[in-house]
């Protein structure tokens, strides 16, 4: 199974965007399943569910993080860092157009609910939005990026 299908699996499952992009990973990042889980949640939904920063591109970028940053906190790390995260990024919204949770949810003609409680992860759920979709593309991206350092 690909990272893609692995993500959009835990999404499937009910995790959150944002969780399902990093638990496809967990092998790699060092952590248990259970510690990305709990890291990962608050950034689901825009970030809590404000809808800014989509938690699949949240997820992509602590991947990146857990995979390729130094532990040094130096200004080098976190340009080299942040430039891979830049490039991730880049690619993700030329697929999507966006890297805004509002705007792709927007984009999928779905009512966008700042705050709130989420809503049931119902079939009608999974089939009016391709947020699913989003998180196996994160993971795709991440994936390949990962494979071309020799890193998977």
């Amino acid at each position: 199974m690909s990272r893609a299908e692995r993500a959009k699996e835990y999404f499937l499952q009910g995790y959150a965007c944002s969780q399902a992009v990093a638990l496809a990973f967990s092998d790699v990042m060092g952590l248990d399943e259970a510690t990305i889980s709990k890291i990962m949640l608050p950034f689901g939904g825009g970030v809590g569910r404000l809808r800014m920063t989509c938690g699949a591109v949240s997820g992509m970028a602590a991947v990146i993080g857990m995979t390729c940053a130094k532990s040094e906190n130096t200004p080098e790390n976190k340009k080299a860092t942040y430039a891979i995260v830049q490039e991730l990024c880049a690619k993700f919204k030329a697929e999507t157009g966006s890297l805004i949770c509002a705007e792709l949810l927007s984009g999928m003609k779905v009512a966008v609910e700042i705050g709130g409680t989420a809503e049931a992860r119902t079939e009608q759920y999974y089939h009016k939005r391709s947020c699913g979709e989003m998180v196996a593309l994160a993971a795709k991206i991440v994936e390949e990026y990962l494979i071309s350092q020799g890193i998977l």
